[in-house]
């Protein structure tokens, strides 16, 4: 519980940072600023009764990570375009209809919040 209070505040503090960032730098917006928390995303990742990325995918600091899907290692080169990812997680099999991840989004498996912080987590491998 108290973990749990600790990254609602940590990602409070993050929001809040990244909207004065915005404020103060010239030439970026909103949809350049992160709306997850990376450190939440890691513990959604590795969760075996949430995201569960760890079940298929080789990811670092992974326990026991399997290999059925990609590695998920410089996700920011293969997925260039936030949004393009994004639409991955939410559900694969508009890019893939044979793809056996779980739409995550598309059957409500995580919260809104919980995609932003998965996605930020995985862009940052």
């Amino acid at each position: 519980m108290i973990a749990l209070k600790t990254t609602l505040a940590g990602a409070a503090g993050t929001a809040l940072i990244a909207a004065c960032v915005l404020a103060l730098a010239p030439g970026l917006n909103a949809a350049d600023a992160p709306k997850g928390n990376p450190a939440a995303g890691k513990e959604i990742a590795n969760d075996r009764k949430l995201g569960n990325c760890v079940a298929c995918h080789m990811m670092p600091d992974a326990e026991s990570p399997g290999n059925i899907g990609p590695p998920l290692i410089g996700m920011q080169a293969r997925y260039p375009d936030k949004e393009k990812l994004r639409a991955q997680i939410w559900d694969a099999t508009v890019a893939n209809p044979d793809s056996s991840m779980p739409p995550f989004g598309k059957h409500g498996i995580l919260t809104e919040q919980q995609l932003d912080d998965v996605l930020e987590y995985i862009r940052s491998l």
